[in-house]
């Protein structure tokens, strides 16, 4: 398995890049929407984006952030 990485560096980074992207996405979307279970399974679980795109295309979608005035 290292031999893997350190064969494939490019590969290697263009997955990290990819994960933290949509991590950073779905972990804003959760803060924002106050959803803490959401936020927590984001934070821990390391699926490579998946989880993260299933959150923020299936889940967030359907919740509205209101703003509200005093």
């Amino acid at each position: 398995m290292i031999d893997w990485f350190s064969t494939h560096p490019t590969l290697v980074l263009l997955l990290l890049i990819w994960s933290l992207v949509w991590k950073g996405f779905a972990l804003w979307r959760a803060a924002g929407l106050r959803q803490k279970y959401w936020f927590t399974a984001i934070l821990i679980v390391n699926t490579f984006g998946l989880l993260e795109i299933i959150y923020l295309f299936l889940v967030a979608r359907k919740y509205k952030i209101e703003v509200v005035e005093n």
